[in-house]
């Protein structure tokens, strides 16, 4: 981890590394394989112990890796990663064996963890499965107790996002359908709204 601006983030405020929502980057490793994976729909579902909630398709490769090992991350990509995003969305490796290098992806790992992290992020979440498979079977939703989270605190720090602070390129994207994304935009406040 060469990267002096990655932080860690207190536990109890790891939900709000995706309380707006972004699309994320799914990583993890097994014994026999490394893969990531873009997803839209990953959410926090508690404060303590900090958990979080993912979608993962039945076809996915990752979706097996995770099922094989128990731990994966929920990363935060930026604006700048949005084609890297877009190709680690739509490329499997069960079609594409060599996918991460062809789709560009700088992989890392945190001290003491050796779940694969994309290097460039905004903000990772370290998880540890929490088996439930009827979630998993019926509704393809995966559990994660969250073991550990860093943010970059050029963007994130002091438990908040500073978006408004820094180059377009670190905002958060956020999958809409058919490849077309938002990224985030400019703060606002209820007692700014009349």
């Amino acid at each position: 981890m060469s990267n002096p601006h990655l932080k860690a983030v207190p536990l109890e405020k790891s939900y709000r590394l995706l309380n707006h929502g972004p699309t994320v980057l799914v990583s993890a490793r097994d014994q026999e394989n490394t893969d990531v994976m873009a997803a839209a729909w990953a959410c926090a579902l508690e404060f303590q112990p900090a958990k979080v909630t993912v979608v993962l398709d039945k076809s996915t490769k990752t979706r097996k890796i995770i099922e094989n090992s128990g731990y994966f991350a929920l990363q935060v990509p930026t604006l700048k990663q949005l084609n890297m995003v877009q190709a680690v969305g739509t490329i499997s490796m069960h079609d594409q064996p060599n996918k991460l290098e062809q789709c560009g992806v700088e992989l890392f790992q945190f001290d003491q963890s050796d779940i694969p992290v994309v290097r460039g992020c905004a903000a990772w979440l370290l998880c540890e499965l929490i088996p439930e498979p009827h979630n998993q079977q019926t509704h393809d939703l995966f559990i994660g107790k969250v073991i550990a989270a860093y943010a970059d605190e050029r963007v994130f720090r002091d438990g908040h996002w500073y978006y408004q602070d820094v180059e377009r390129e670190w905002r958060s994207i956020h999958h809409i359908a058919g490849g077309h994304f938002y990224s985030i935009g400019d703060p606002v406040s209820a007692d700014d709204i009349d």
